[in-house]
């Protein structure tokens, strides 16, 4: 992972999921969520592989039942390079299963899995175990009483409240290998929410918007909130939550940590919407493009401009670039203009061919 951060970081404790780490200045983690049933095991194994090969760090994985726990412990031995975060909740039985099977951290909040003793017993099996837990605030699954104390309203407060009554669970068992999230739909009553814990505990943030929305509507959305908490220094390991495939919230989050310049990973699209200067259909260009080239993961920015206006000013920034003209266009590479040019009908596969020739090179050196 590469940490371009200049922005500075909140100062959090360390803790470790599986090999990658998370808080006191580690680069930010992107995790998803498998969509698949748990117990469909070759399926939830097809999309864990494919989320790694988006570039994922972390994967979290639904088991809802003692059949998704045995479920669970084959796809775990089939996946050893990406770490396994178990999402449970209510039956502390199944925390167990999950940390005796691999798992590589529990998220649970403990105050939802019953009483003292259960508790107990799950922290001391993360101990044992030397794995993390996630205590997973969400304004949709708040407890009753503090439902009933706000008046249903979920601001930020009672999702504070919430998530100090659980980590206080865990500080007095003496357990500090743990995050914390505090995840509402409302952008700004989750941006306030985090604010305020960052300032409370030490441990390091989760962060991300609940229940966003559709891709479009999710995106705009999860980039807003996590834009203001990522520029003000607050978060750790983030996940974009969208109702779409997961690949699209890694794509998503990846997009908003080079937006702030936290992390380079793939490529930067520079792309003009296109107006009558256009020389070719720079939107038929940059779509076709993007679908040919998702699975580069090296950092470049690549601009696609229609005509000479900006074409040449992006190109000369750019790692790859092409400046629309008449019949053939200009291509630059690292700030250099080539020789020869480009047909207009030819871009989509000289662009191609020059980001994973680039690509190549680059890897090379590293």
């Amino acid at each position: 992972m590469n940490n371009i951060a200049s922005i500075i970081r909140r100062k959090s404790t360390r803790i470790y999921i599986g090999n990658i780490p998370i808080g006191n200045g580690a680069p930010i983690a992107v995790q998803s969520m498998v969509n698949t049933r748990t117990i469909n095991i070759a399926e939830t194994v097809k999309q864990i592989n494919a989320l790694k090969k988006a570039g994922v760090d972390i994967v979290r994985v639904s088991i809802p039942t003692i059949d998704a726990a045995e479920a669970f412990k084959t796809i775990k031995q089939q996946i050893v390079d990406v770490p396994l975060i178990a999402d449970i909740h209510f039956d502390y039985r199944i925390a167990l299963k999950a940390a005796e099977y691999g798992a590589d951290c529990l998220r649970i909040n403990p105050g939802n899995i019953g009483n003292n003793k259960r508790i107990r017993s799950v922290v001391h099996c993360a101990q044992d175990k030397n794995i993390p837990i996630r205590i997973g605030i969400n304004s949709g699954s708040l407890e009753r009483d503090l439902q009933k104390k706000y008046d249903g309203n979920p601001t930020e407060h009672v999702l504070l409240e919430s998530a100090m009554r659980h980590v206080d669970i865990l500080d007095k068992l003496n357990f500090h290998q743990f995050k914390v999230s505090v995840k509402s739909s409302d952008v700004l009553i989750t941006v306030e929410a985090y604010r305020i814990l960052a300032s409370k505990i030490d441990q390091p943030l989760h962060v991300g918007l609940t229940e966003s929305g559709a891709l479009r509507n999710g995106t705009v959305k999860s980039a807003i909130a996590l834009g203001f908490l990522l520029h003000e220094g607050i978060g750790d390991t983030i996940r974009i939550s969208l109702a779409a495939d997961p690949i699209e919230e890694v794509k998503v989050a990846f997009d908003i940590l080079r937006v702030l310049k936290i992390r380079a990973h793939g490529i930067n699209f520079i792309a003009c919407p296109g107006c009558a200067r256009q020389e070719f259909n720079v939107i038929n260009v940059v779509d076709a493009l993007e679908q040919k080239v998702s699975d580069i993961t090296t950092p470049m920015d690549v601009s696609i401009i229609g005509c000479v206006v900006n074409g040449p000013g992006e190109a000369l920034k750019s790692t790859i670039g092409v400046a629309g003209a008449r019949n053939k266009s200009g291509i630059y590479e690292d700030g250099i203009r080539q020789q020869k040019k480009c047909d207009n009908i030819s871009i989509v596969e000289e662009l191609e061919r020059r980001i994973r020739t680039k690509s190549e090179s680059i890897n090379k050196k590293i």
